[in-house]
């Protein structure tokens, strides 16, 4: 299917003034929505968007990506007949009522015979939001790995949940600078391990 963008675009304020999305990123999103203006789900490929703003597809499934952590789109697939082949993307805008205007009865209208895997965000668990979003910053990946393992505890409630206030940009900063003391090397007598719970500790009081 081709393209045919809407003469206008929208970029709802939630988006436009996400500190944490990438200007790019909002682009997109603007694009999206021209897009499904005309049917009700954007179908464009990450070819689609790389050519048409000369960006690498690379960069495009990027600012993507930071518009589904943030739950602003949706993505599903359909698949081949048969097979786990995919045979289409597509993207549904959510939040701020958009999605209701846009959609219309584009489900009645998707190809027969096609199997659908619903990933959307909205499906996404409440930890894998938090993970996404965590994942969308300039740590280290072994510094987001502990970050998430240690904010993510817990069965009723996750570890974040129980806090009165989470702001993950604050939090990960404060964890990477405290992961340099842990990162030293200990003293004779004390075993790496039992240091580092106890810089952890000492850490973990000022977080």
């Amino acid at each position: 299917m081709k393209e045919k963008p809407s003469y206008y675009a929208i970029l709802t304020a939630e988006v436009r003034y996400n500190k944490y999305l990438t200007p790019n990123a909002k682009l997109i999103y603007a694009e999206i929505t021209a897009l499904c203006n005309m049917n009700g789900k954007c179908f464009a490929s990450n070819a689609y968007f790389s050519k048409l703003y000369g960006k690498s597809k690379t960069s495009i499934s990027k600012w993507i990506s930071q518009l589904v952590a943030f739950n602003y789109v949706s993505i599903a697939y359909t698949y081949k007949n048969g097979t786990k082949e995919i045979d289409k993307r597509y993207i549904t805008l959510v939040n701020g009522g958009v999605e209701d205007k846009l959609m219309g009865g584009i489900e009645d209208k998707l190809i027969d015979n096609t199997t659908i895997n619903n990933i959307t965000s909205n499906n996404i668990s409440i930890k894998e939001k938090f993970i996404n979003q965590v994942m969308f910053f300039d740590y280290s990946k072994e510094i987001k790995e502990d970050f998430i393992s240690y904010w993510t505890e817990g069965k009723n409630k996750m570890r974040f949940q129980k806090q009165g206030t989470f702001e993950i940009k604050l939090r990960l900063e404060r964890w990477s600078k405290n992961s340099v003391k842990w990162d030293k090397p200990k003293s004779k007598g004390t075993s790496k391990l039992d240091s580092q719970l106890s810089e952890w500790e000492k850490a973990h009081s000022l977080l």
